[in-house]
């Protein structure tokens, strides 16, 4: 297990893994990985991958950072936008990595991903994109109306009553994440193994990674990011697995080919690839995933 680093990014301490075989020297563009926000999630989520990535590509060199309010970073109780974590991821590949990237990001952290394309469009620090099931088109270009996110969040989530904690205790229980990775992310269940139920349990118990959590779900996260998506200029690789479906009605309808379909209508240099699996690729079809990501990342080279 790699030990984590930290760096100081507006007084906070924040925390983040390199996995650098050949100890950085390397011609490949390294990956940075961006993790899923949800209960118990962090920068752990790709350990799985990292493992069979470097297994294939031992030169690679793979920046794994915990975001804000996740894992081993500082976690104040706070709202989180996807501009702050952009934000913060700014500042590591401007003052840690100092070097283009290729971005691989997971689900519904695009929009983090999509913020930070936007704050470096002149520094050519973003080679390409790797979108490992990204939410429904809908649900990409629908924004949540503001006065719903604030009184999700200040009736429920930050409730003085102690409803969000409340909450929060339900979720991080094990049989809960059991039971939510197989209704809604994995497409066999015999992929939720020990090693995530014990991942996620364990991380979800510090309480104070309920903020990260509930951002999430009060949709601070959500806008019509159409436009963002079609000025996106690096080559962009969207991963859908075959069996993708949506937590949100809005995203329901839409079958995994017309997802694919809708995001590369709307790239400039978008390619696609459906696997199988459902919606934690990296995690449940790990050497599927491995594969489509190096073909793209030889075509950058």
């Amino acid at each position: 297990m790699v030990s984590h680093q930290f760096y100081s990014w507006k007084n906070f301490r924040c925390a983040y893994t390199v996995h650098n075989p050949n100890n950085g020297i390397s011609e490949q563009t390294p990956l940075l990985l961006i993790h899923p926000i949800g209960v118990g999630l962090s920068g752990i989520f790709w350990h799985r991958f990292i493992e069979a990535w470097l297994s294939q590509n031992p030169d690679s060199v793979v920046y794994n950072p915990d975001l804000i309010g996740c894992g081993a970073s500082d976690m104040p109780s706070v709202a989180y936008y996807p501009i702050d974590w952009a934000a913060q991821l700014k500042y590591f590949l401007e003052s840690v990595v100092k070097k283009p990237v290729i971005l691989v990001v997971q689900g519904a952290s695009f929009p983090v991903a999509i913020k930070l394309e936007q704050q470096l469009k002149q520094s050519h620090l973003i080679k390409g994109l790797v979108l490992s099931g990204p939410p429904a088109w809908r649900i990409m270009t629908e924004p949540v109306r503001p006065l719903q996110q604030k009184l999700l969040w200040n009736l429920l989530f930050n409730s003085p009553l102690g409803l969000g904690t409340l909450f929060y205790i339900y979720a991080r229980r094990r049989q809960f994440i059991e039971s939510f990775s197989m209704r809604q992310l994995f497409g066999d269940p015999q992929q939720v193994d020990q090693n995530w139920l014990d991942s996620l349990t364990q991380a979800a118990q510090n309480n104070q990674s309920r903020y990260a959590v509930f951002s999430f779900l009060a949709g601070f996260w959500r806008e019509d990011y159409k436009s963002a998506i079609t000025n996106i200029a690096q080559p962009t690789l969207a991963v859908f697995g075959e069996q993708a479906s949506s937590i949100s009605r809005e995203g329901q309808t839409e079958t995994p080919q017309e997802r694919l379909n809708n995001y590369l209508q709307h790239l400039s240099q978008g390619q696609g690839a459906l696997i199988p699996g459902r919606n934690v690729l990296p995690y449940e079809s790990t050497s599927d995933f491995v594969k489509v990501v190096q073909e793209f990342c030889t075509e950058l080279a």
